[in-house]
């Protein structure tokens, strides 16, 4: 049995990272490092010495992190499911992304086959020879009314100040409140821990100017990383000039994974 997605805990805010790289080589090699605008990117210094959170220039009250998925962009290859697990350490055969193929013949519109084969972590192996097939990632949608938030019985589970969900392993009892609350199925009890694990959003990354490892790794740019906060962040136009939709608008839980020309028949 499969089980979809982790996270890491509060102290990742706070965690100090040793780096033996001089600046100048730290920067001819981090090509592929997404950097972010705004007050994230101009904290590098404080970067590069592996202290992000006590820069005056990143102000978590200041963000609102969510993100941006073009379903059309997505190919199937699993280096997002690849990057996370190596990333973030997590156990195999859980996920805190996973991709999904949906697989559509004319006459089943309303009722498509769904696979996931060990969460689209090898990628997607030909299966059909008609019909539409096309791939849409899941995580942690980040939620901004987070039913997992609410129902956790000592506050384990909590919302930072710029809108990501995180647990807070000192404090989780392993209770699977969470994990049934969750209506999008993004949570599992991490088997060494025994704590609730998700998506943490690469808090630990991005609270450094870096991207998500998921980000990082796609080599369409399928997902992308968004400030909500940021005026000056693409996300703004995209949603504006884009047909744009959440997973399950109806539990209006206030969802900040974005997809783009999501299929009416995803689910």
């Amino acid at each position: 049995m499969q089980y979809l997605p982790q996270a890491t805990h509060s102290e990742d805010r706070g965690r100090t990272i040793t780096m033996n790289l001089t600046r100048r080589e730290l920067l001819s090699k981090t090509t592929k490092w997404i950097l972010l605008t705004g007050a994230a990117a101009t904290a590098w210094d404080y970067v590069l010495a592996g202290k992000a959170d006590a820069s005056p220039n990143y102000d978590m009250t200041k963000h609102w992190w969510a993100m941006v998925i073009d379903v059309d962009k997505c190919i199937g290859c699993g280096n997002c499911v690849r990057a996370c697990e190596a990333e973030n350490d997590v156990p195999e055969g859980f996920f805190r992304t996973w991709v999904e193929r949906y697989h559509i013949e004319d006459w089943q519109s309303d009722h498509p086959d769904v696979d996931s084969s060990n969460g689209g972590h090898d990628g997607f192996a030909e299966k059909y020879k008609s019909g539409k097939n096309f791939f849409v990632p899941k995580l942690c949608n980040h939620c901004a009314d987070s039913p997992c938030v609410q129902v956790c019985p000592v506050g384990a589970t909590f919302r930072t100040p710029d809108g990501v969900v995180l647990v807070d392993e000192k404090y989780c009892l392993g209770c699977r409140y969470c994990i049934q609350a969750c209506p999008y199925g993004c949570r599992f009890l991490n088997p060494k821990k025994n704590t609730a694990d998700k998506c943490t959003l690469c808090y630990h990354r991005i609270t450094q100017g870096l991207t998500t490892a998921c980000c990082e790794a796609c080599p369409t740019q399928a997902r992308v990383l968004a400030d909500l906060k940021n005026p000056k962040d693409p996300v703004h136009e995209f949603l504006r000039t884009h047909n744009v939709q959440v997973l399950k608008p109806q539990m209006a839980t206030g969802a900040k994974v974005f997809y783009k020309n999501l299929d009416g028949s995803v689910r």
